[in-house]
Protein backbone atom coordinates (compact mmCIF):
# COMPACT_ATOMS: atom_id res chain seq x y z
CA UNK A 1 0.00 0.00 0.00
CA UNK A 2 2.47 3.16 -0.98
CA UNK A 3 0.49 4.59 -3.50
CA UNK A 4 1.35 3.69 -7.00
CA UNK A 5 -1.30 3.36 -9.39
CA UNK A 6 -1.62 0.22 -11.03
CA UNK A 7 -3.31 -0.47 -14.10
CA UNK A 8 -4.53 -4.23 -14.05
CA UNK A 9 -5.92 -4.41 -17.33
CA UNK A 10 -2.80 -4.48 -20.27
CA UNK A 11 -2.19 -6.68 -23.05
CA UNK A 12 0.95 -7.49 -25.03
CA UNK A 13 1.27 -9.89 -27.93
CA UNK A 14 3.89 -12.69 -27.93
CA UNK A 15 4.81 -13.79 -31.02
CA UNK A 16 5.91 -17.19 -30.48
CA UNK A 17 2.41 -17.65 -29.39
CA UNK A 18 1.39 -17.07 -33.39
CA UNK A 19 4.73 -19.17 -34.65
CA UNK A 20 3.12 -22.25 -32.42
CA UNK A 21 -0.30 -22.31 -34.42
CA UNK A 22 0.88 -21.20 -37.72
CA UNK A 23 -0.25 -23.65 -40.60
CA UNK A 24 -2.00 -26.06 -37.63
CA UNK A 25 -5.17 -27.75 -38.75
CA UNK A 26 -7.79 -25.62 -37.02
CA UNK A 27 -6.51 -22.37 -37.52
CA UNK A 28 -8.27 -21.35 -40.75
CA UNK A 29 -11.88 -22.75 -39.07
CA UNK A 30 -11.25 -20.49 -36.30
CA UNK A 31 -10.51 -17.47 -38.56
CA UNK A 32 -13.58 -18.12 -40.29
CA UNK A 33 -15.56 -18.15 -36.79
CA UNK A 34 -13.81 -14.99 -35.71
CA UNK A 35 -14.92 -13.38 -39.27
CA UNK A 36 -19.05 -14.59 -38.62
CA UNK A 37 -19.09 -13.13 -35.06
CA UNK A 38 -17.61 -10.05 -36.16
CA UNK A 39 -18.70 -9.06 -39.83
CA UNK A 40 -16.13 -8.51 -42.48
CA UNK A 41 -16.13 -4.09 -41.65
CA UNK A 42 -14.85 -4.78 -37.87
CA UNK A 43 -12.14 -7.74 -39.08
CA UNK A 44 -10.87 -4.46 -41.27
CA UNK A 45 -10.87 -2.12 -38.68
CA UNK A 46 -9.57 -4.17 -36.12
CA UNK A 47 -7.03 -5.11 -38.40
CA UNK A 48 -5.58 -1.73 -38.91
CA UNK A 49 -6.16 -0.94 -35.47
CA UNK A 50 -3.57 -3.51 -34.24
CA UNK A 51 -0.61 -2.98 -36.91
CA UNK A 52 -1.30 0.45 -35.42
CA UNK A 53 -0.43 -0.34 -32.05
CA UNK A 54 2.84 -3.28 -32.85
CA UNK A 55 4.82 -1.30 -30.93
CA UNK A 56 2.62 -0.81 -28.23
CA UNK A 57 1.76 -4.58 -27.98
CA UNK A 58 5.38 -5.62 -28.22
CA UNK A 59 7.53 -3.46 -26.96
CA UNK A 60 8.70 -2.25 -23.65
CA UNK A 61 9.87 1.24 -24.32
CA UNK A 62 7.23 2.73 -25.84
CA UNK A 63 5.01 0.82 -23.09
CA UNK A 64 6.52 2.63 -20.33
CA UNK A 65 6.24 6.01 -21.91
CA UNK A 66 2.75 6.00 -22.12
CA UNK A 67 2.45 4.71 -18.71
CA UNK A 68 4.28 7.52 -17.38
CA UNK A 69 1.86 10.00 -19.62
CA UNK A 70 -1.15 8.19 -18.36
CA UNK A 71 0.28 8.01 -14.63
CA UNK A 72 0.29 4.57 -14.39
CA UNK A 73 2.84 3.29 -12.11
CA UNK A 74 2.43 -0.54 -12.49
CA UNK A 75 1.09 -2.63 -15.01
CA UNK A 76 -0.43 -5.77 -14.92
CA UNK A 77 0.14 -7.62 -18.63
CA UNK A 78 -1.30 -10.80 -19.92
CA UNK A 79 -2.09 -11.79 -23.54
CA UNK A 80 -3.76 -10.61 -26.08
CA UNK A 81 -7.26 -12.98 -25.44
CA UNK A 82 -6.78 -13.21 -29.82
CA UNK A 83 -4.07 -15.40 -28.59
CA UNK A 84 -6.11 -17.96 -26.08
CA UNK A 85 -6.38 -20.31 -29.60
CA UNK A 86 -8.42 -22.64 -27.42
CA UNK A 87 -9.43 -24.58 -30.69
CA UNK A 88 -6.19 -26.05 -30.70
CA UNK A 89 -4.97 -29.55 -30.02
CA UNK A 90 -3.72 -30.85 -26.53
CA UNK A 91 0.23 -30.69 -28.50
CA UNK A 92 -0.29 -27.49 -29.49
CA UNK A 93 -2.37 -25.96 -26.37
CA UNK A 94 0.62 -26.84 -24.36
CA UNK A 95 2.66 -25.14 -26.53
CA UNK A 96 0.68 -22.03 -27.20
CA UNK A 97 0.45 -22.02 -23.21
CA UNK A 98 3.83 -22.01 -22.65
CA UNK A 99 5.47 -20.01 -25.01
CA UNK A 100 2.73 -17.51 -23.87
CA UNK A 101 3.39 -17.85 -19.81
CA UNK A 102 7.40 -17.58 -21.38
CA UNK A 103 6.88 -14.69 -23.61
CA UNK A 104 5.08 -12.72 -20.50
CA UNK A 105 7.93 -13.62 -18.71
CA UNK A 106 10.53 -12.30 -20.23
CA UNK A 107 8.46 -8.76 -21.03
CA UNK A 108 8.37 -8.24 -17.43
CA UNK A 109 11.73 -9.21 -16.49
CA UNK A 110 13.22 -6.52 -19.04
CA UNK A 111 11.21 -3.86 -15.99
CA UNK A 112 10.32 -5.95 -13.31
CA UNK A 113 9.78 -2.86 -10.75
CA UNK A 114 6.53 -1.52 -13.02
CA UNK A 115 5.65 -4.65 -14.62
CA UNK A 116 3.53 -7.82 -13.09
CA UNK A 117 2.44 -10.56 -15.91
CA UNK A 118 -0.46 -12.94 -16.16
CA UNK A 119 -0.10 -15.96 -18.69
CA UNK A 120 -2.31 -18.31 -20.06
CA UNK A 121 -4.33 -22.14 -19.20
CA UNK A 122 -5.51 -24.36 -21.83
CA UNK A 123 -8.96 -23.83 -21.59
CA UNK A 124 -10.23 -25.78 -24.21
CA UNK A 125 -7.74 -29.09 -22.24
CA UNK A 126 -9.22 -28.85 -18.79
CA UNK A 127 -7.26 -31.58 -17.64
CA UNK A 128 -4.01 -29.67 -18.27
CA UNK A 129 -5.03 -26.16 -16.67
CA UNK A 130 -3.34 -27.02 -13.43
CA UNK A 131 -0.39 -27.68 -15.21
CA UNK A 132 -0.16 -24.58 -16.86
CA UNK A 133 -1.25 -22.65 -13.96
CA UNK A 134 1.69 -24.38 -12.11
CA UNK A 135 4.19 -23.55 -14.77
CA UNK A 136 3.24 -19.49 -15.47
CA UNK A 137 3.12 -19.13 -11.65
CA UNK A 138 5.82 -21.83 -10.17
CA UNK A 139 8.27 -21.69 -13.33
CA UNK A 140 8.01 -18.65 -15.07
CA UNK A 141 6.73 -16.06 -11.52
CA UNK A 142 3.77 -14.22 -13.30
CA UNK A 143 1.05 -13.43 -10.76
CA UNK A 144 -1.31 -15.96 -12.20
CA UNK A 145 -3.71 -16.29 -15.68
CA UNK A 146 -5.67 -15.09 -17.92
CA UNK A 147 -9.08 -16.83 -18.78
CA UNK A 148 -11.78 -16.10 -21.81
CA UNK A 149 -15.44 -16.92 -20.67
CA UNK A 150 -15.85 -20.40 -21.80
CA UNK A 151 -14.12 -22.41 -24.32
CA UNK A 152 -15.61 -25.23 -27.14
CA UNK A 153 -17.55 -27.43 -25.25
CA UNK A 154 -15.87 -26.09 -21.75
CA UNK A 155 -18.13 -23.80 -19.41
CA UNK A 156 -16.51 -22.01 -16.64
CA UNK A 157 -19.23 -23.94 -14.24
CA UNK A 158 -17.90 -27.43 -15.71
CA UNK A 159 -16.60 -29.98 -13.24
CA UNK A 160 -13.54 -30.96 -15.03
CA UNK A 161 -12.81 -27.50 -14.07
CA UNK A 162 -12.47 -28.06 -10.27
CA UNK A 163 -8.82 -28.88 -9.86
CA UNK A 164 -7.60 -25.97 -11.57
CA UNK A 165 -10.05 -23.84 -9.81
CA UNK A 166 -8.76 -25.11 -6.37
CA UNK A 167 -5.23 -25.02 -7.22
CA UNK A 168 -5.55 -21.41 -8.05
CA UNK A 169 -7.05 -20.98 -4.75
CA UNK A 170 -3.97 -22.52 -2.97
CA UNK A 171 -1.55 -20.71 -4.97
CA UNK A 172 -3.10 -17.39 -4.11
CA UNK A 173 -2.97 -16.83 -8.27
CA UNK A 174 -5.24 -14.18 -9.72
CA UNK A 175 -7.54 -15.55 -12.69
CA UNK A 176 -8.20 -12.53 -14.87
CA UNK A 177 -11.54 -13.43 -16.50
CA UNK A 178 -11.39 -11.51 -20.44
CA UNK A 179 -14.27 -12.95 -22.80
CA UNK A 180 -13.17 -13.39 -26.22
CA UNK A 181 -15.58 -13.93 -28.70
CA UNK A 182 -19.53 -14.27 -27.71
CA UNK A 183 -21.58 -17.21 -28.94
CA UNK A 184 -24.46 -14.88 -30.31
CA UNK A 185 -22.02 -15.17 -33.18
CA UNK A 186 -23.50 -13.48 -36.38
CA UNK A 187 -26.56 -11.52 -34.54
CA UNK A 188 -23.68 -8.81 -33.32
CA UNK A 189 -22.20 -8.98 -36.81
CA UNK A 190 -23.03 -5.30 -37.50
CA UNK A 191 -21.83 -2.09 -35.85
CA UNK A 192 -18.80 -3.63 -33.87
CA UNK A 193 -21.87 -5.06 -30.76
CA UNK A 194 -19.47 -8.13 -31.19
CA UNK A 195 -17.84 -5.90 -28.81
CA UNK A 196 -19.93 -3.57 -27.42
CA UNK A 197 -22.86 -6.01 -26.66
CA UNK A 198 -20.85 -8.84 -26.78
CA UNK A 199 -18.14 -8.69 -24.28
CA UNK A 200 -20.45 -7.34 -21.33
CA UNK A 201 -22.88 -10.37 -21.97
CA UNK A 202 -20.05 -12.94 -22.00
CA UNK A 203 -18.31 -11.34 -18.48
CA UNK A 204 -22.19 -11.57 -16.83
CA UNK A 205 -22.64 -15.19 -18.12
CA UNK A 206 -19.16 -16.29 -17.32
CA UNK A 207 -19.32 -14.51 -13.97
CA UNK A 208 -22.81 -16.47 -13.29
CA UNK A 209 -21.56 -19.52 -14.37
CA UNK A 210 -19.55 -19.07 -11.14
CA UNK A 211 -21.53 -18.17 -8.79
CA UNK A 212 -24.70 -20.10 -9.31
CA UNK A 213 -22.64 -23.15 -9.59
CA UNK A 214 -21.19 -22.52 -6.21
CA UNK A 215 -17.11 -22.38 -7.28
CA UNK A 216 -16.76 -19.34 -4.63
CA UNK A 217 -18.25 -22.04 -2.12
CA UNK A 218 -15.69 -24.57 -2.78
CA UNK A 219 -13.54 -22.06 -3.20
CA UNK A 220 -13.72 -19.13 -1.11
CA UNK A 221 -10.41 -17.67 -1.22
CA UNK A 222 -10.23 -17.78 -5.07
CA UNK A 223 -8.83 -14.39 -6.62
CA UNK A 224 -11.17 -13.55 -9.49
CA UNK A 225 -10.64 -10.72 -11.61
CA UNK A 226 -12.92 -9.51 -13.97
CA UNK A 227 -12.56 -7.17 -16.85
CA UNK A 228 -14.80 -4.50 -18.32
CA UNK A 229 -16.21 -4.43 -14.95
CA UNK A 230 -17.94 -7.79 -14.97
CA UNK A 231 -20.25 -6.31 -17.42
CA UNK A 232 -23.54 -6.22 -17.10
CA UNK A 233 -24.42 -8.56 -14.19
CA UNK A 234 -23.18 -6.23 -11.19
CA UNK A 235 -25.47 -3.63 -11.87
CA UNK A 236 -28.54 -6.47 -12.77
CA UNK A 237 -28.07 -8.82 -10.47
CA UNK A 238 -31.23 -7.98 -8.84
CA UNK A 239 -32.62 -10.55 -10.83
CA UNK A 240 -29.89 -13.51 -10.16
CA UNK A 241 -31.40 -12.81 -6.59
CA UNK A 242 -35.11 -13.12 -7.34
CA UNK A 243 -34.19 -15.97 -9.45
CA UNK A 244 -32.41 -17.74 -6.71
CA UNK A 245 -35.36 -17.25 -4.36
CA UNK A 246 -38.11 -18.20 -6.85
CA UNK A 247 -36.09 -21.14 -8.80
CA UNK A 248 -35.09 -24.64 -7.53
CA UNK A 249 -32.23 -24.85 -10.11
CA UNK A 250 -30.81 -21.85 -9.65
CA UNK A 251 -30.43 -22.20 -6.25
CA UNK A 252 -27.16 -23.99 -6.37
CA UNK A 253 -24.98 -21.49 -5.05
CA UNK A 254 -24.99 -21.37 -0.78
CA UNK A 255 -26.15 -17.64 -0.91
CA UNK A 256 -27.95 -14.72 -2.88
CA UNK A 257 -25.76 -14.21 -6.17
CA UNK A 258 -25.20 -10.39 -5.23
CA UNK A 259 -23.49 -11.49 -2.27
CA UNK A 260 -20.67 -12.75 -4.26
CA UNK A 261 -20.00 -9.81 -5.71
CA UNK A 262 -17.74 -8.61 -2.68
CA UNK A 263 -15.43 -11.82 -3.49
CA UNK A 264 -14.55 -10.84 -6.95
CA UNK A 265 -12.21 -7.97 -8.01
CA UNK A 266 -13.64 -5.60 -10.92
CA UNK A 267 -11.85 -3.43 -13.10
CA UNK A 268 -12.93 -0.10 -13.88
CA UNK A 269 -13.35 -0.25 -17.29
CA UNK A 270 -17.32 1.00 -17.47
CA UNK A 271 -16.64 4.12 -20.11
CA UNK A 272 -17.85 6.21 -18.29
CA UNK A 273 -17.99 7.84 -14.37
CA UNK A 274 -21.26 7.27 -13.64
CA UNK A 275 -20.96 3.95 -14.56
CA UNK A 276 -17.90 3.48 -12.31
CA UNK A 277 -20.04 4.95 -9.37
CA UNK A 278 -22.94 2.29 -10.19
CA UNK A 279 -19.74 -0.81 -10.46
CA UNK A 280 -18.77 1.09 -6.81
CA UNK A 281 -22.12 1.13 -5.59
CA UNK A 282 -22.85 -2.15 -6.65
CA UNK A 283 -19.61 -4.70 -5.56
CA UNK A 284 -18.32 -2.15 -2.97
CA UNK A 285 -15.16 -0.28 -3.23
CA UNK A 286 -12.67 -2.37 -2.27
CA UNK A 287 -13.77 -4.55 -4.99
CA UNK A 288 -12.84 -2.41 -7.84
CA UNK A 289 -9.39 -1.98 -9.48
CA UNK A 290 -7.99 0.62 -12.24
CA UNK A 291 -8.06 -1.12 -15.46
CA UNK A 292 -7.54 0.56 -18.86
CA UNK A 293 -7.29 -1.97 -21.92
CA UNK A 294 -4.25 -1.31 -23.38
CA UNK A 295 -2.95 -0.23 -25.87
CA UNK A 296 -6.83 -1.56 -27.71
CA UNK A 297 -9.03 1.20 -29.20
CA UNK A 298 -11.83 -0.21 -26.86
CA UNK A 299 -9.85 1.33 -23.80
CA UNK A 300 -9.38 4.15 -21.80
CA UNK A 301 -6.52 6.14 -22.66
CA UNK A 302 -6.44 8.31 -19.30
CA UNK A 303 -8.23 5.40 -16.98
CA UNK A 304 -6.65 7.75 -13.87
CA UNK A 305 -8.74 10.82 -14.87
CA UNK A 306 -12.10 8.61 -15.32
CA UNK A 307 -11.90 7.66 -12.03
CA UNK A 308 -11.15 11.13 -10.22
CA UNK A 309 -13.94 12.10 -12.62
CA UNK A 310 -16.45 10.36 -10.69
CA UNK A 311 -15.96 12.06 -7.59
CA UNK A 312 -15.36 9.45 -4.99
CA UNK A 313 -13.41 10.28 -1.55
CA UNK A 314 -10.14 10.13 -1.57
CA UNK A 315 -9.81 7.01 0.40
CA UNK A 316 -12.04 5.08 -2.31
CA UNK A 317 -9.77 6.87 -5.12
CA UNK A 318 -6.94 5.39 -3.47
CA UNK A 319 -8.17 2.39 -2.92
CA UNK A 320 -9.45 1.63 -6.66
CA UNK A 321 -5.98 3.36 -7.87
CA UNK A 322 -3.50 1.59 -6.09
CA UNK A 323 -4.98 -0.30 -2.32
CA UNK A 324 -6.52 -2.72 -3.74
CA UNK A 325 -4.37 -4.22 -6.52
CA UNK A 326 -1.80 -4.31 -3.85
CA UNK A 327 -3.97 -6.08 -1.31
CA UNK A 328 -5.10 -8.73 -4.28
CA UNK A 329 -1.17 -9.48 -4.67
CA UNK A 330 -0.09 -7.28 -8.04
CA UNK A 331 2.74 -5.90 -6.74
CA UNK A 332 6.13 -5.93 -9.02
CA UNK A 333 8.81 -8.18 -7.70
CA UNK A 334 12.07 -6.99 -8.30
CA UNK A 335 13.24 -10.09 -10.57
CA UNK A 336 11.09 -12.73 -12.52
CA UNK A 337 11.56 -16.37 -12.70
CA UNK A 338 11.80 -18.11 -16.71
CA UNK A 339 12.80 -21.60 -16.90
Amino acid sequence: MNGRVVDVHAHAIVPEVEAVVAGQPGLEAHRALDARRNGAESLAVSGKMVAERISQLMGVDRRLADMDAAGIDVQVVSPSPSQYHYWADRDSAQLVTSSANRGIAALVAEEPSRLVGLGLVPLGQPADAVTALDDAVGNCGLAGVEISSFAPGVELSDEALEPFWARAAELGAIVFLHPFGCSLDERLDKFYLSNTVGQPTENAVALSHIIFSGVLDRHPTLKLLAAHGGGYLPTYIGRSDHAWKVRPEARRCADLPSSYLSRITFDSLVHGPGALAALVDAVGAESVVLGSDYPFDMGNEDPVAEVRAAEFSEEVTRSILSDNAFRLGLSPAEAGVVS
